[in-house]
C-alpha cells in the first residue's frame, strides 16, 4: 500500500512538472516566434514573456511537485537540498516532454508565419525553438556559449536558493514565483547575448527536438555546422551545481538552523518545492 501511494504521488509530481514546463514553453517559445517570425515585439518582449512564463509555470506546479521545471534545478536540489536522486531522471524526462509538446503547439500555431518568414525552415528561424551561440548572429564560439551557460545557470540557482530559503529573507505570502520570474527576466536582459540564456536543458532540448521532427533538419547544429545541442544541456547542469554550491558555501552555512529561525519542521520531502510560499520547507 505504501509503495502504491508513493507511485501515485510520483505520477502526480511528474504530471505537475510536465504541465508547469509546458506552460513555461508556451509563453517562452511563443513570444520568440512572434518577435522573430512575425516582427511583433522586441528583445524586451522576449525577456518579459519568458519571466512571466516561469512565474505561471511555477504557480501551476509548485504545490504538487515543487515546480523545478528545469533539470538543472532538479539536479542541484538533489545534490544540495536532499531531493531524492531516484526522482531526478523522471522529473527531467517529464520536464523535457512538457517542453516538447508545448513547442509542437507553437510550431503548429505559427506554421504559416514561420513558412512566410523562412520557407526552407533554416537557421534563420531555428532560434525560435532552441538557442544558438551569439543568437546565430554574433561571433561567439561553442566554448564561449558553454561558458555563458555555466555562468548564467549558476546565477539562476544561487538566487533561487536565496529566494526560497526560509531561513533567509524569503518573499512573503505567494510571491516567490513572481520573484523567480523577475530573476529570469533579469538574466534575459543581462545574459542573453552569448547563448540566448537557455539555462535549462529541458527548455532547449524539448523544443529543439520538436523543431527537428517538424522540418528543421539543422536543429541539432549551430550556424557554423557544429553539433551544438549538448551545450545548453551540459552548461546548465554544471552551472546549476556551481551556483547551488556557492550559495551553500557563502550564505547557507551561515544562516541559523530552521528551529532557531522559528521555522516549523518540514512537512514535505526536502528539496521538493521551489516556492517558499507553498510549503514549509526550503528548496
Amino acid at each position: 500500500m505504501v509503495e502504491r501511494l508513493r507511485a501515485r504521488g510520483l505520477v502526480g509530481e511528474l504530471a505537475a512538472e510536465f504541465a508547469g514546463t509546458m506552460i513555461l514553453i508556451l509563453f517562452g517559445v511563443g513570444v520568440v516566434a512572434q518577435v522573430a517570425a512575425a516582427g511583433i515585439g522586441t528583445h524586451d518582449s522576449i525577456a518579459w514573456a519568458w519571466g512571466l512564463g516561469v512565474t505561471l509555470g511555477v504557480y501551476v506546479a509548485a504545490r504538487v511537485s515543487g515546480a523545478h521545471l528545469n533539470p538543472a534545478v532538479t539536479v542541484a536540489l538533489a545534490a544540495f537540498k536532499g531531493f531524492s536522486w531516484r526522482k531526478v531522471l523522471p522529473y527531467s524526462l517529464a520536464q523535457t516532454a512538457g517542453a516538447f509538446l508545448a513547442a509542437l503547439i507553437v510550431r503548429w500555431n505559427y506554421s504559416e508565419v514561420l513558412a512566410k518568414a523562412d520557407p526552407g525552415h533554416t537557421i534563420k528561424t531555428q532560434g525560435v525553438f532552441s538557442t544558438l551561440p551569439g543568437n546565430g548572429e554574433l561571433p561567439i564560439t561553442d566554448l564561449g556559449a558553454l561558458r555563458d551557460q555555466v555562468i548564467g545557470t549558476a546565477i539562476l540557482l544561487f538566487l533561487i536558493l536565496a529566494i526560497t530559503d526560509l531561513r533567509n529573507t524569503s518573499p512573503a505570502a505567494n510571491l516567490a514565483p513572481v520573484v523567480i520570474g523577475l530573476l529570469v527576466v533579469a538574466i534575459g536582459m543581462a545574459w542573453g547575448t552569448d547563448a540566448g540564456y537557455a539555462i535549462n536543458p529541458a527548455r532547449d532540448f524539448g523544443p529543439r527536438l520538436a523543431s527537428f521532427v517538424t522540418g528543421y533538419h539543422t536543429a541539432f547544429h549551430d550556424q557554423y555546422g557544429n553539433l551544438y545541442f549538448w551545450v545548453p544541456i551540459v552548461g546548465p547542469l554544471i552551472g546549476g551545481l556551481l551556483g547551488a554550491g556557492l550559495y551553500q558555501l557563502l550564505i547557507g552555512r551561515f544562516l541559523p538552523p530552521e528551529e532557531l529561525a522559528g521555522i516549523e519542521p518540514p512537512t514535505a520531502e526536502p528539496g521538493k518545492t521551489v516556492s517558499a510560499a507553498t510549503e514549509s520547507v526550503p528548496a
